[in-house]
Parts: C-alpha cells; structure tokens; sequence
C-alpha cells in the first residue's frame, strides 16, 4: 500500500503518474463527468496540474450516454496521446466502451478504480477501498458503543493503491519504465 504524500488532488496524481510512466505525452484526454456532486472541480484540479507538466489537457466532458462518441471523436481529431478518466457512475457505467476506445487507439489509460484495469485498462491509482471499509467498520463499533458520531473526526483515505496491467501494456505496445513498476502495488501479468 502507498500512503499519499502528496499535495496533489487525486486526479492530478494519477496525471503526473501517467507522465512519469509516459514522459513523452504531451496531450493528454481527460475523460470527466459534468454531473457529479464535485461539477467543474475535477477539470480544474487537471488543468492546474496539467499547466505544471507541461501537458495540453483535452477535456472531454461527458453528461449523458449520447456525449461518449462525441468524447472519444475530439479526442481523436485533438491526437490524445493519453486517456484518463475521472470518478462517477456515468463513466463506470461505460466501463467497457471506454477500454475499447482506449485499446483501439492504443492509448495509455488511467482510472480511478482498480476495476478498470482488472477489466483491461493499463493503470490505476486509488483509495485502498478495504482500509476504508475496515475504517468505517471501526467508527460503527465505536458508535454502538456509545460514541456520539459529532465527536468523530473525520479522515481522509491514508492508503492508496497503484495498479499497472502488463497484460494492456503489452496489447497497447508500450513499456512500463522500472522505476514505475517498482512503486505499483499490484501488477497484473
């Protein structure tokens, strides 16, 4: 497990991760949905992270299944040289159009879920979503046994997981660099 010690907001971890796997991107398609309980914050948190990378984002925004082709047209017409998506239940939803736009450009791709990548998908970066469970089961037990939950502190997700797939590698045609694989937390072969 990786604990975060970065600054960055998580989507903009998972950029500078794709860029240091990938140091010859320099456009990169960021795949987000509008409708969310954060709207516009995820592609503001990218584009400042971007800016400081050196990185073009193409932001394709997504509000409804019908927006998906158009995304994935702009990305082409813009030459993405990247893929990465944000959170949100339209985006799952469309888990597997995703990776096959992805694997059909051959495009490196970062998700926010270790799913997409046991699905096909080349990497991902996350919360460790068991020591969040095990978390929450904690503050349960500590409320039954009394604990008034105001009194509670709230936590941030300490545990992070890293998960690269030799598998989409290899059918993309690109290479992990070592010093990228080392610090994955899971590989898949």
């Amino acid at each position: 497990m990786v604990r975060c010690r970065s600054k960055l907001p998580l989507d903009g971890k998972r950029l500078e991760l794709l860029k240091e796997a990938f140091p010859k991107v320099t456009r990169v398609a960021f795949l987000w949905g509008s409708g969310g309980p954060r709207g516009n914050l995820p592609l503001t948190e990218m584009e400042a992270v971007a800016k400081a990378l050196g990185l073009k984002l193409i932001s394709l925004e997504v509000r409804n299944l019908d927006d998906f082709e158009k995304a994935f047209a702009r990305a082409k017409k813009e030459r993405a040289q990247a893929l990465i998506t944000s959170t949100g239940g339209l985006i799952g939803s469309q888990q597997r159009q995703v990776l096959d736009f992805a694997a059909k450009n051959r495009l490196p791709a970062m998700s926010p879920n270790s799913e997409f990548v046991e699905a096909g998908g080349l990497m991902s970066y996350a919360p460790n979503y068991a020591d969040l469970y095990r978390r929450a089961a904690e503050f349960v037990d500590k409320i039954l046994k009394g604990t008034k939950p105001a009194e509670i502190p709230v936590e941030q997700p300490m545990k992070f997981e890293f998960v690269i797939s030799l598998i989409a590698a290899k059918q993309i045609g690109v290479t992990i660099p070592p010093n990228v694989l080392v610090r994955a937390d899971k590989v898949i072969r």
